[in-house]
C-alpha cells in the first residue's frame, strides 16, 4: 500500500478506518509482484526452478526478458535479481508513471529497459515498444531462454495493430469497447484478432526458444488466454466470436474501416486465426500464474480474523454491472447488520472479481466508485455498515482514485451538501460525488494488479 494518508472514511471511527486500511495493506502486500515472481522462480547456481519445472541455464547461450503490464517494473526487478548476470537484453512496457523509486533515472533495471507507455488507451510509445519486442524475438533458436513478464494492463500496453489497421483505429476500437460494458473476455477476443502480438502470437514469434511466462492475473478465474490478451497462450476465441461481440454491443456498423476489412477477411477464411491449443509453437512454453485475486482476498480474510472480526470470503468471481453488484453488496451488509446473516457482528464479507460500467452519462466512470455509489444509495440510513470497493492497481477506470467508501450516512451527508446521489449515478459520475464527501480512496500507483476487492462490513 502506498504512503498516501488515510483521508477517507471520516464518518467511521479511527478503529474502523484502520481496520479497512489494514485489510487493503494485507491484500496488496500479498499481490506484491516482486515477491510473487520470487515465490515461483528460484535459482540455485545454474539451475532455475520455475513452478514445478527445472531448467539448466548452461543449456542456454542467451537469456532475454520481455513483457508488458502495470506490474512490469517490480517484476523486472525480480528477474534482474535472479538472472542479472545472464540477461543479455530485456524490454518491458510499463504504464507511464509506474516505475519504482530509483528506476526513473535511466528507465531500466540492469539490462532490462523499462519503456513507459499509455494505458488504458494504447499509444505510439506502446506500439514502438511492442515492435521492438517482436523484432528481437525473430530468429531465436532452442538455445535461447525468454522470460516473459505479464500483468494486468498488458493488452493496452502492448499494442501492435495487425496489417491494415492503424494505431488511431485501434485507439477508437478500444474507446468503443471501454464504453460498451463488454466483459474483459469479450474485449480481449476483439483485441487479439486485430493484433500482431496478442493471442499467442508472441509465443509464435519466439518459437523454438524456451519461453517461461510469469503472469500476475487481473482476470476473474485466471484464464491464460485472456490475461493481457494471452500473448503466450493458445487462443480459444475465433473470428466468429469477434463478430458476435461487436454485434452484441451495437458496434458492428461503426467499427473503423481497417478493423471491418480485417474482420470480413477473417470470417471469409482469407486470414489465419490466432494460434490454437495443440499448436507446436506452445510445446516449449510454460505459463505460470504467480499472483491473483484469490491470494489477495485470502490475505485480507486472514487479517480480518486476526483483528477479531468474523470474516468470510464469499467469492472471487464477482462480475456484472457495477451498480447491480453494488446493490448486492448493500444487501449483504443489511443481512449482517439486521440478522447476523451469514456472520454475527462485527463482521466482514469479502468479494473479489471485476465489474463493468456501461457509460451513458458524461462522468468519468470508474467501476469501483460506481459500485460504491450504488451501495450507498441502498444503504441510506443503515448505520454501522460499510462497503469499500477498490481496484488493486490503485487506478479505477480513467481516474486517480482506487475506489470509494459507502457507509450508512453517505447520503445524509450528501444531502447536506446539496448532492443528488441518483443524478450522479445516472451520469456515471461517482468520482465527483465521493470527492465532495472526502470518501475517494486515493492510493497512488500500487505497481500490482489483481482485479478488484469489495469489503462489506457491519459493526
Amino acid at each position: 500500500m502506498s504512503a498516501h494518508p488515510i483521508n477517507w472514511g471520516q464518518s467511521l471511527t479511527d478503529e474502523q478506518r484502520q481496520f479497512l486500511a489494514g485489510m487493503i495493506r494485507a491484500a496488496l502486500q500479498t499481490a506484491d509482484p516482486y515477491q510473487a515472481v520470487l515465490r515461483y522462480l528460484q535459482r540455485e547456481g545454474e539451475l532455475l526452478r520455475a513452478g514445478g519445472q527445472t531448467y539448466d541455464l548452461r543449456r542456454y547461450r542467451r537469456v532475454l526478458v520481455v513483457g508488458a503490464g502495470k506490474a512490469g517494473a517490480p517484476m523486472a526487478a525480480a528477474a534482474h535479481h535472479l538472472l542479472g548476470d545472464r540477461i543479455e537484453w530485456g524490454w518491458v512496457n510499463v504504464k507511464r508513471g509506474h516505475l519504482l523509486p530509483g528506476q526513473e533515472a535511466d528507465n531500466r533495471v540492469g539490462a532490462i529497459i523499462l519503456h513507459e507507455a499509455g494505458h488504458p488507451i494504447p499509444d505510439a510509445d506502446g506500439m514502438r515498444g511492442a515492435e521492438t519486442i517482436l523484432e528481437r524475438l525473430q530468429g531465436l533458436d532452442e538455445n535461447t531462454l525468454v522470460i516473459c513478464l505479464i500483468s494486468g494492463g498488458g493488452s493496452a500496453l502492448l499494442p501492435l495493430p495487425a496489417e491494415g489497421i492503424t494505431l488511431e483505429e485501434k485507439q477508437r476500437m478500444t474507446d468503443a469497447l471501454l464504453a460498451s460494458g463488454a466483459t474483459i473476455h469479450e474485449f480481449n477476443a476483439v483485441r487479439k484478432h486485430i493484433s500482431r502480438i496478442k493471442g499467442g502470437q508472441l509465443a509464435s514469434a519466439a518459437h523454438p526458444a524456451q519461453v517461461i511466462a510469469l503472469i500476475l492475473s487481473d482476470v476473474v478465474g485466471n484464464p491464460l488466454d485472456v490475461i493481457a490478451s494471452g500473448p503466450t497462450s493458445p487462443d480459444s476465441s475465433t473470428w466468429e466470436d469477434v463478430r458476435r461481440v461487436l454485434e452484441k454491443y451495437g458496434l458492428l456498423e461503426t467499427i473503423p474501416a481497417g478493423v471491418r476489412r480485417r474482420l470480413e477477411r477473417g470470417l471469409a477464411g482469407e486470414l489465419p486465426d490466432t494460434p490454437k491449443p495443440g499448436d507446436a509453437v506452445f510445446e516449449r512454453v510454460q505459463n505460470i500464474i504467480v499472483g491473483d485475486n484469490r491470494q489477495s482476498a485470502l490475505a485480507a480474510l486472514e487479517y480480518a480474523r486476526q483483528a477479531g472480526v468474523n470474516a468470510l470470503l464469499l467469492t472471487t468471481f464477482a462480475e456484472g454491472e457495477a451498480r447491480e453488484v453494488g446493490k448486492l453488496a448493500a444487501g449483504i451488509a443489511k443481512g449482517l447488520a439486521r440478522h447476523g446473516d451469514p456472520l454475527p457482528r462485527p463482521a466482514c464479507v469479502i468479494l473479489g472479481g471485476e465489474t463493468t460500467v456501461t457509460l451513458r452519462g458524461a462522468g468519468k466512470g470508474g467501476r469501483n466508485q460506481e459500485l460504491a455509489l450504488s451501495a450507498a444509495i441502498a444503504l441510506d440510513g443503515w448505520h454501522d455498515t460499510a462497503v469499500l470497493s477498490l481496484a488493486t492497481d490503485g487506478t479505477d477506470g480513467p481516474t486517480d482514485a482506487a475506489g470509494a467508501l459507502a457507509v450508512g450516512d453517505t447520503l445524509e451527508r450528501a444531502r447536506r451538501l446539496g448532492l443528488d446521489a441518483q443524478a450522479y449515478l445516472a451520469d456515471n459520475d461517482a468520482y465527483h460525488f465521493f470527492q465532495a464527501l472526502g470518501d475517494l480512496l486515493i492510493l497512488g500507483p500500487t505497481n500490482t494488479n489483481v482485479n478488484d476487492l469489495i469489503f462489506v462490513c457491519a459493526w
